[in-house]
């Protein structure tokens, strides 16, 4: 028994699914920056890409459901060539679209007209932006990212997002380094403070997300011999009130190749649904995951630590 499944136990309480509100797609390791914290280890060099007939696939399962959102992310995800086309798919059933954007995206060559595609289509975005600062945006994400993420926020403005309300932009918040987020609400209030009086930039809601210590960021730890200090802190931090909204109740999360997993995070370490072979999304039967228990191990106390953690931000 893992050590996340004893806290349970301690506390009484099972984890498993719910009815899923959220359909969240991989779509690729492929991304234009290389950040310190990603738990995709995503970067340019990757290869993996979901292909146009994993997602016609895809879409045929959808169809059958009434699932309402549909979460894009990535790596970076608009660097899949079919991002667009299944963007346009998916409003044709009718479904809210979201796309976990890193903003400098905006900018690379091949990607003229991304802002325009996404307000036309009504696309929620996402968008990371570990702070207000740009000497801690880019230690974490790279030499000029913050200048290009501000370039992008302003223009996406500019489109009517953070504005209008069927234009929404979300901000995410990770931590730099091996610490918990602060209280979301009152950073919030610090980031739109800033954002407005720096750069006349608003936006909706920002999300506050505990760094996972797997794949790029457990090296970090490793590397910086924090690695059993940021586990103690997670463990120590363990709160039971955070169980009740983990996204791993709502969503079922989806990878390059099609196959289902609990969460992106057990996506990453390869822990399927209850099987020891992969379960694609278009053989799963909807209705026979509610209460089917969720996979769990150590790394689990990343979302229950403190204020909780999860895609939509803190939980307690």
């Amino acid at each position: 028994m893992n050590e996340f499944q004893i806290a349970l136990d301690s506390h009484n309480l099972k984890l498993r699914r719910g009815s899923t509100r959220f359909l969240q797609l991989n779509i690729g390791r492929k991304c234009n920056q290389t950040c310190a914290h990603c738990h995709v280890n995503a970067g340019p060099s990757r290869t993996e890409m979901m292909t146009h007939e994993t997602m016609e696939r895809i879409l045929a399962w959808l169809a059958k459901t009434e699932i309402p959102i549909v979460d894009i992310t990535g790596g970076a995800p608009e660097l899949n060539v079919n991002f667009r086309w299944l963007v346009e798919s998916i409003k044709a059933q009718n479904r809210q679209v979201m796309d976990r954007c890193n903003l400098t995206i905006l900018f690379e060559p091949d990607q003229n007209g991304l802002a325009e595609f996404l307000s036309r289509h009504q696309v929620e975005i996402v968008a990371s932006l570990p702070c207000y600062d740009f000497e801690n945006v880019d230690a974490q994400r790279g030499n000029g990212v913050f200048e290009k993420s501000i370039r992008a926020l302003q223009l996406l403005n500019s489109l009517g997002y953070g504005n209008s309300p069927d234009l929404k932009l979300n901000l995410v918040y990770n931590p730099v380094g091996a610490h918990l987020p602060p209280d979301q609400s009152t950073l919030e209030a610090q980031y739109k403070a800033q954002l407005m009086e720096k750069f006349g930039i608003v936006f909706n809601q920002l999300f506050t997300i505990t760094n996972m210590p797997i794949a790029r960021f457990a090296n970090y730890l490793r590397l910086s011999h924090q690695d059993a200090e940021y586990s103690g802190l997670l463990r120590h931090a363990f709160n039971p009130a955070a169980i009740e909204g983990l996204m791993c109740r709502d969503t079922i999360n989806v990878g390059w190749r099609g196959e289902v997993y609990d969460c992106d995070f057990n996506q990453m370490l390869n822990l399927q649904l209850g099987r020891d072979e992969p379960l694609f999304l278009w053989d799963v039967d909807l209705p026979s995951f509610r209460d089917l228990e969720i996979q769990t191990g150590a790394h689990c106390f990343a979302c229950t630590a403190g204020n909780g953690s999860s895609c939509g931000g803190s939980l307690a």
